[in-house]
């Protein structure tokens, strides 16, 4: 059975760290382009950041660059979501998604093949 299972969300105040994992059972995740959106309350989707295959390409919504770095380790069928520097803003469903094939319009969820059940984070003091 083809699953993504997302970890490491929880309660951080302002300014505070998390790093979230997102791991791949039943299928190889380094075939795979992986993107983290997340969803807050009555909010749409948005795309967080997106990593290609074999990591060499990186991208970031504007209200996370210089905040948040995305990574992977295929050998663990691993994806990485490290946040720093947390905001109330950034409170929400944190999901990952894989597609094969990195692609510029990565931010849009329609065009994903495999979805996370999600992981909360919430930031306040």
């Amino acid at each position: 059975q083809l699953q993504l299972v997302e970890s490491g969300g929880g309660l951080v105040q302002p300014g505070g760290s998390l790093r979230l994992s997102c791991a791949a059972s039943g299928f190889t995740l380094g075939d795979y382009a992986i993107a983290w959106f997340r969803q807050a309350p009555g909010k749409e989707r948005e795309g967080v950041s997106c990593i290609s295959e074999s990591g060499g390409i990186v991208d970031y919504a504007n209200s996370v660059k210089g905040r948040f770095t995305i990574s992977r380790d295929n050998a663990k069928n691993t994806v990485y979501l490290q946040m720093n520097s947390l905001k109330p803003d950034d409170t929400a469903i944190y999901y990952c998604a894989a597609k094969i094939g990195y692609t510029l319009t990565w931010w849009r969820p329609i065009i994903y093949h495999y979805w996370g059940q999600g992981t909360q984070v919430t930031v306040a003091s």
